[in-house]
């Protein structure tokens, strides 16, 4: 093995874990391999000097799941993959979550975090053990960072906890999909959707998560003893003393501006606060590029004064809105409020508001999920959009981000724990979800909206959703837990910490800390203090909408679903689709084959066409049997019989000697085209030719023949 080979391996919960080092990727800061059972993650860090006005931490987190790793090649035109997918947004989101807060403060170079799957052996989900990797690339590059990190995935199989579970079985079976970042002390990340689990359920699986991170975090300590690089030297750049005690006289102005009531209306006090700070403490200087320098100095002061102040204030029982700790801000909603739509909510709750959307439609709009897992297929899917203008302000505008997709995938799966199955409710459900203001837990607005509109598009959920965020402010011995924050609190406290779930129990959650981390007594007091404030919005959605409409929508698509002898889907489809093309030409719906079993599905606005539709179907594809009965009606005429259509789209041949008793001369003597007439069943050959005889109906019902 070439260059300085380091290979670190330990059992985890039952699989197998391998960091390796030192072979590839060498002129990174830090390069790991590592593999769990067959799934194989590499990882590299490299870094680089900052700007030198930057006043925050570029880190970028980049991960790739190209289709090699699991023996696949791209579908599409190209061939080649393009924009990172909705998935690998995500585990980039998992990793940056975790790794961004455990740098130091003050800390400005550029860190590139970039990793790719490079084995999927269609068991073990790369993403966490990309984070794995991640987190021991980071920590043997040297760069200043807090310790080791692990990362772990848990499941609820047959009532037990379990790490690592296998794909299949945690998308079909689990009742918890929990993913947990931490360290030897404390978690630092959290992702999690789960079947209306129990808070202290909920518990009990974030301390065996802990468990299994400490002996990953161990792992990544060995591996940083036998390959880590000395650690760069940072210092924290000096505060200017006189300009921090200068900045620092305005505290008592800025705590009176703090408690403005109204967001701008705050926002527009402090600024010209601060405005006013930055102008007396710049004016005086002549050159350009230190005015410059000064004034985002200052600028960051008082920002820094801003949170100091904020905190303060909630420590000592004061909210800057005036709520109480534990209070939810005010509620509204109107329903139904897009009357077009199939469903629909404008959820306010303060100065956050949510306009969502449902839209029903048939399983032609399910979403094909490709990738290096197994392809499968999506019927619910949550868009979560978030336009300047939410927030007052202006930016280019672009497709959605990583934020965009992370808070709508975190609204998706706290919904879909409670979506009837596809058997009771065939129809693929998009929600849409457009935030029209923001000033805190807008992704929590779009659960409460996107529940009301379920009920609303008349969706059989089992249970109401609603979402919560909450907040911490931790000052040594001093802690408050804050419900239902707004966006200050969530920039100037330490932890955001979002909650879903309906009555019973939570069907997802979100954790993200700026602090080292959290202990359970704290994520026990935060969830026990979520459950009430989410049993309170509850009461709230249900007072606006009680329960699901008892119909859809008139403008959703009407569907019937059917079943037809497999055998038949062929002859339903017809040659190059020209059968099942002319029914849907015919009665303007459109037919889905539901798999292979002879599932079909019927959809359309109108009803009546649907039923028609649907009777037609059953008909062409039933197999009528001898001595069955039938009114039919005549298609055509021969001289050597009538072609009588007994069911929509059959025919069979009624020969001019079954015709009647006795001799018939013509086959006109007895029926023309358009009558109608009772005939029996007599034969079926191999080719599926019905004859038919009307003098064997004359005979009573189950006479002998």
């Amino acid at each position: 093995m070439i260059g300085n080979y380091v290979r670190v391996e330990r059992d985890i919960a039952g699989h197998q874990l391998t960091l390796e080092t030192g072979h590839v990727a060498r002129q990174a800061m830090g390069s790991v391999i590592a593999t769990l059972d067959g799934t194989k993650v590499f990882s590299a860090v490299v870094s680089s000097p900052g700007r030198e006005d930057a006043d925050f931490f570029p880190l970028t987190v980049d991960y790739r799941e190209k289709t090699e790793a699991a023996g696949k090649i791209p579908g599409g035109f190209f061939k080649r993959e393009g924009r990172p997918t909705t998935k690998e947004i995500l585990t980039m989101r998992l990793t940056d979550r975790s790794i961004r807060p455990l740098f130091p403060d003050g800390f400005r170079n550029e860190v590139q975090v970039m990793s790719q799957a490079l084995c999927y052996d269609g068991v073990t989900n790369a993403d966490v053990v990309s984070m794995i990797a991640a987190f021991a690339a980071v920590r043997i590059s040297g760069l200043p960072f807090y310790g080791s990190l692990g990362a772990v995935r848990l499941g609820l199989l047959d009532g037990q906890l379990d790490a690592f579970p296998p794909d299949d079985r945690r998308r079909g079976e689990s009742r918890l999909d929990l993913v947990v970042a931490g360290h030897e002390k404390a978690l630092c990340m959290v992702e999690c959707s789960a079947t209306e689990l129990p808070e202290a359920e909920m518990i009990d699986a974030l301390e065996y998560a802990h468990t299994i991170v400490r002996e990953i975090a161990g792992a990544l300590d060995e591996l940083a003893e036998k390959a880590g690089k000395p650690t760069i030297e940072f210092t924290p750049p000096e505060v200017d003393a006189r300009l921090k005690d200068a900045v620092a006289a305005f505290e008592d102005r800025l705590r009176e501006a703090s408690r403005t009531q109204g967001k701008h209306e705050r926002q527009a006090a402090i600024t010209a606060l601060r405005d006013e700070c930055v102008a007396g403490l710049t004016d005086s200087i002549a050159d350009d590029k230190e005015r410059y320098l000064t004034t985002k100095l200052v600028k960051n002061l008082f920002g820094d004064l801003s949170a100091k102040v904020e905190r303060e204030l909630i420590l000592s029982g004061t909210r800057i809105d005036g709520r109480a700790h534990d209070e939810i801000r005010q509620i509204d909603i109107i329903p139904n409020f897009i009357p077009r739509q199939h469903g629909s909510s404008l959820f306010t709750r303060g100065e956050t508001q949510a306009n969502v959307s449902v839209t029903l439609g048939t399983p032609d709009d399910e979403q094909i999920i490709d990738g290096i897992d197994e392809e499968y297929r999506k019927n619910f899917y949550l868009h979560y959009n978030f336009p300047p203008y939410s927030v007052g302000e202006t930016r280019r505008i672009m497709g959605p981000g990583r934020r965009e997709i992370g808070h709508g995938m975190l609204a998706e799966r706290a919904l879909q724990a409670v979506l009837p199955p596809p058997e009771a409710f065939p129809y693929t459900i998009r929600i849409v979800s457009d935030i029209w203001e923001s000033n805190g837990s807008s992704s929590m607005a779009s659960v409460c909206g996107g529940c009301l509109s379920l009920m609303l598009a008349g969706v059989p959920i089992t249970q109401p959703v609603a979402g919560i965020a909450m907040g911490l402010i931790e000052d040594g011995d001093r802690v408050a837990i804050l419900s239902d924050i707004l966006g200050s609190e969530d920039h100037h406290g330490d932890m955001d910490f979002k909650v879903a779930g309906s009555g019973l129990g939570i069907t997802a959650l979100q954790m993200d800390i700026k602090i080292q981390g959290v202990t359970r007594d704290l994520l026990e007091r935060a969830l026990n203090q979520a459950r009430e404030g989410r049993i309170h919005i509850l009461r709230k959605m249900l007072e606006a909408v009680p329960g699901p409409s008892d119909d859809i929508s008139s403008h959703a698509p009407r569907m019937e679903k059917i079943k037809i002898p497999s055998e038949k889907i062929g002859y339903l489809i017809g040659p190059g689709g020209s059968n099942i093309k002319g029914l849907q030409e015919k009665h303007k719906v459109r037919i889905s084959i539901v798999g292979n079993d002879g599932d079909v599905l019927v959809s359309g606005v109108n009803s009546d066409k649907v039923l028609a539709c649907v009777d037609e179907i059953q008909g062409m594809c039933q197999s009528p049997e001898v001595g069955s009965r039938f009114t039919g009606t005549v298609k055509a005429v021969k001289d050597f019989g009538a072609f009588i259509e007994i069911l929509p789209g059959v025919e069979g041949m009624c020969h001019i000697s079954e015709l009647a008793e006795g001799y018939v001369d013509r086959v006109t003597d007895v029926v023309d085209v358009g009558d109608t007439i009772e005939v029996v069943v007599i034969n079926v050959d191999d080719r599926g030719k019905i004859k038919l005889s009307a003098k064997a109906a004359m005979e009573p019902a189950g006479a002998d023949a």
